[in-house]
């Protein structure tokens, strides 16, 4: 990863904004701008709001919950099911 500072001077105050380099798979970046063009986001801006999540005390708006994973919530209450069991699961379907 590579970070680049650059600090800017606006209306509000001092701005910094640092660039950040990551090394990802051709095919996630190539998504990535597809899915950057689709929302009108820039790739940054995507990344930003995902960092953003990642640590955010209340939600941040555009970020709700579909229906359908709200429904999912607490699904797996009780359950007694391992990561283990899980790989085995995979290991058998994937056979």
């Amino acid at each position: 990863m590579t970070y680049n500072r650059d600090v800017i001077y606006t209306s509000g105050g001092i701005t910094v904004n640092t660039k950040l380099t990551l090394r990802l798979d051709d095919r996630l970046i190539d998504r990535a701008k597809r899915f950057s063009d689709r929302s009108g986001k820039s790739v940054s801006q995507l990344v930003a709001d995902y960092f953003a999540l990642i640590e955010a005390d209340e939600p941040i708006p555009g970020t709700e919950l579909t229906p359908r994973v709200r429904a999912m919530i607490g699904a797996l209450k009780g359950a007694t099911l391992s990561e283990q069991d899980y790989r085995r699961h995979l290991e058998e379907k994937y056979r």
